[in-house]
């Protein structure tokens, strides 16, 4: 049975560590994020993460009740610097595309994270107001409500699905990674037209954007589809 989580005022009174340290979400979250960085998944454990924080493992549970809670936590803090600084311009393209690119950085900035929980649904602060402005962006430019809902779906998991599969090639050891990206150069540009003709007529564009990432392409036409979706939703009123 999970361990209840101890209200925030009651975590304030804590005494510090033995190095001083004061306890909060925030910190543990941050050398959480820290402990992935450095070590991936399999080093992130109530144990480590203690030794890490100077502080028993146990302490943990005061905070999180265990450590799927923390990982939610974790996707959690990646949207919140996603959308640290933000505010809306009024436009609605400018503001969705703003916020996917904000959100893909954030990231592929913290690889081993986000491969952690670009598919978890947290439920917390962040991840809702990102939702509401989502939502906020598309009903404000005139989206009817289940064009909207359509649009965001495809919004947030494209940008999640991509900056998940970007944040596996970066996690990737960096021999793994680059014997990938040179097999467009070798494999791929070395067949004949005889036998694959469009694979061979491709081959050096192929070797200088499968290296990047799809998102800023897949974004803009997403973009493109949601706005003629809502041109098409505003004519039957023009008409009128």
């Amino acid at each position: 049975m999970p361990k209840p989580v101890v209200p925030e005022e009651k975590r304030r009174r804590r005494r510090p560590t033995k190095s001083g340290t004061v306890l909060s979400e925030e910190l543990i979250v941050e050398t959480a994020l820290r402990m992935l960085s450095e070590h991936g998944s399999e080093g992130l454990s109530a144990r480590r993460l203690g030794l890490a924080l100077d502080a028993d493992p146990s302490t943990l549970y005061r905070y999180f009740r265990g450590m799927d809670d923390l990982t939610l936590a974790i996707g959690d803090a990646l949207i919140g610097q996603a959308l640290g600084g933000w505010a809306p311009t009024g436009e609605w393209r400018a503001d969705l595309r703003a916020v996917g690119l904000r959100i893909h950085a954030a990231y592929v900035a913290h690889p081993q994270a986000a491969v952690l929980t670009a598919s978890r649904i947290s439920g917390r602060a962040n991840e809702l107001a990102a939702d509401e402005a989502v939502l906020d962006i598309l009903r404000t430019a005139g989206f009817p409500l289940p064009d909207a809902v359509r649009v965001y779906h495809a919004f947030i998991d494209t940008t999640l699905g991509i900056a998940a599969l970007d944040a596996a090639s970066l996690a990737l050891p960096s021999a793994a990674l680059h014997a990938d990206e040179q097999m467009w150069r070798s494999t791929y540009a070395r067949l004949p037209a005889t036998t694959h003709p469009r694979i061979a007529e491709a081959a050096p564009l192929l070797a200088t954007r499968m290296v990047t990432s799809a998102y800023p392409t897949a974004l803009e036409m997403l973009l493109d589809s949601a706005a003629a979706r809502l041109d098409g939703a505003r004519e039957p009123d023009s008409a009128a």
